[in-house]
Parts: C-alpha cells; sequence; structure tokens
C-alpha cells in the first residue's frame, strides 16, 4: 500500500495531465456530433471484432440447430414459390419478387432484450452496403431497423426498442396504426392508432403496412393477443404476440429500398 501511495506522490503531475485529457477528450466527444459519431463508430469496430469471435465460438456449438432453422426456411421459399406458380392469386411476396429490394444477409454477433432500448450488432457493414435506416428481418419476420455502421458492422434498432415507431396493419383489412414497444415483455408488443370501425378480433395477423420507405409491406409482426379502446375510445390500442422468438436470433436479412431516396425526397418537398 505504502509503495502505491509513493507512486502517487512521485507522479501526482503526470497522473493529473492524464485526468484533465480524460475528462476535456470526454466533453469533445459529448458536445460535437462529428466527435461523437467518429467515437461511436470506432466503438463499434472495436467491440465487434471481440462479440465476433466469442459469438463465432457459440454459433459453432448451435450449428445443428441453425442447419434445421436454415433447410425449414430454405423449404418455406421454395413452398412459396411453388405455390406462386400455381395460383392466380394478385399477391406477391416482396421478398422474393420485387426488384425494388436489394437483400444482404447477415449474422447476429450481440443481442440485448432485457432493456428499455435494445440494440442488435451484426457482422455487415459499409464494406457490404449496408447504411442506416434499413429494414431488417429473419425468416420474414420484422427484426429491426439499421442505425450506425462502420466498414465491417452495424447496430440495429430492435423493435424491442422504446424509441421505435413502424407503421404496422391488420393483415386482413387496410386498418394501420404504430407499432411500439412498452419496455415490458419480449415477446408482447404494441400497436397503437386502429380505429374503433377496424373489424378486430383475437388471432388476426399484423404486417407491416409498406407506408414508410423502409419496410416493404408484408413482413410478419405477430398475432393479435388482446385490445381494448383507448382513453379518447376512438382507437384501440392493441398487445400483439410477436411471431420471432426476439430472445434467439441468429441470422437476418437487411433489406433495402433502392427507390429509398427518391421517395423521400418527394416526400420532404410536400
Amino acid at each position: 500500500m505504502q509503495q502505491i501511495v509513493n507512486f502517487i506522490l512521485r507522479n501526482k503531475s503526470f497522473l493529473f495531465f492524464l485526468l484533465l485529457l480524460f475528462i476535456s477528450v470526454l466533453f469533445t466527444i459529448q458536445s460535437h456530433s462529428y466527435h461523437k459519431s467518429k467515437f461511436i463508430n470506432s466503438a463499434n469496430f472495436l467491440t465487434g471484432g471481440l462479440y465476433n469471435v466469442s459469438h463465432s465460438i457459440s454459433s459453432y456449438l448451435n450449428l445443428r440447430e441453425e442447419n434445421k432453422k436454415l433447410n425449414e426456411e430454405n423449404a418455406r421459399l421454395k413452398a412459396i414459390i411453388n405455390s406462386k406458380k400455381q395460383t392466380t392469386s394478385s399477391y406477391t411476396d416482396s421478398l422474393l419478387y420485387n426488384s425494388n429490394y436489394r437483400f444482404t444477409p447477415a449474422r447476429i454477433i450481440k443481442n440485448s432484450y432485457s432493456k428499455q432500448q435494445n440494440v442488435l450488432l451484426i457482422n455487415k457493414g459499409q464494406n457490404d452496403s449496408i447504411k442506416e435506416d434499413l429494414a431488417v428481418i429473419a425468416n420474414n419476420k420484422i427484426i429491426g431497423i439499421t442505425d450506425n455502421y462502420n466498414s465491417k458492422y452495424t447496430t440495429v434498432i430492435s423493435i424491442l426498442n422504446t424509441t421505435n415507431r413502424i407503421s404496422a396493419q391488420l393483415q386482413k383489412t387496410n386498418h394501420f396504426g404504430t407499432l411500439k414497444w412498452d419496455g415490458k415483455s419480449p415477446q408482447i408488443i404494441q400497436l397503437t392508432d386502429i380505429q374503433k370501425s377496424a373489424p378486430l378480433k383475437v388471432g388476426d395477423t399484423v404486417i407491416t403496412s409498406g407506408r414508410s420507405a423502409i419496410f416493404p409491406k408484408g413482413i410478419l409482426i405477430g398475432t393479435v393477443k388482446d385490445f381494448h379502446l383507448d382513453i379518447t375510445e376512438n382507437y384501440y390500442d392493441v398487445n400483439i404476440n410477436l411471431f420471432n422468438d426476439m430472445t434467439n436470433l441468429e441470422h437476418v436479412i437487411v433489406i433495402e429500398n433502392k427507390d429509398k431516396s427518391l421517395i423521400e425526397a418527394l416526400l420532404n418537398n410536400e
């Protein structure tokens, strides 16, 4: 203990300099958006590498289960393609047939679901044409929206994030509202602003509405658990059982709307 005290006394000027340097760097990052952005991207790059190594080990131990899921997904996609060839329905699965979208497969290397502002980390970044505000899905079910990125990694704002807002609708009607999370159960999310006139039933399927330039229409979200009128008694607040188990995620697909900039430029001129 005496040696530690002596060391501090001998180097008190240098240690005080390091403390002031740390404080100045912290204030610089907090007060300048450019420096803050660079710091976040650098941190993502460093931590992303560490998470990637640790996650690769755990992924190896779960290869059998992941291969099973991939085989099931391949079978589902083949079934959709076959049914498309045999039907005259006007419905088109945007993930398979809409050329306006670009799809990039990725792997989740960090996942949080116990906080109110949950964020995921995926192993694709700017080198893979990933940018912010792109849709992220798994097995044609909603996951979240891309946020910060660097050359190799990207953070994703989960749907289990109280700041996220996504347009969603009842699959059987055109009634739509806003999807958001109340920060409680990772299995249940909320849909608000559904008109009282909507023919709503427990078990109804909820999908993305396609009313934004991020998510294509028809991405599965979940089924109606229960609902009640809000304080105005003009709209329903709906609890949704999520299709995806947000606590057990591995492979995802990032979706880019190629016309996103054109759509947003037109809307911004209104």
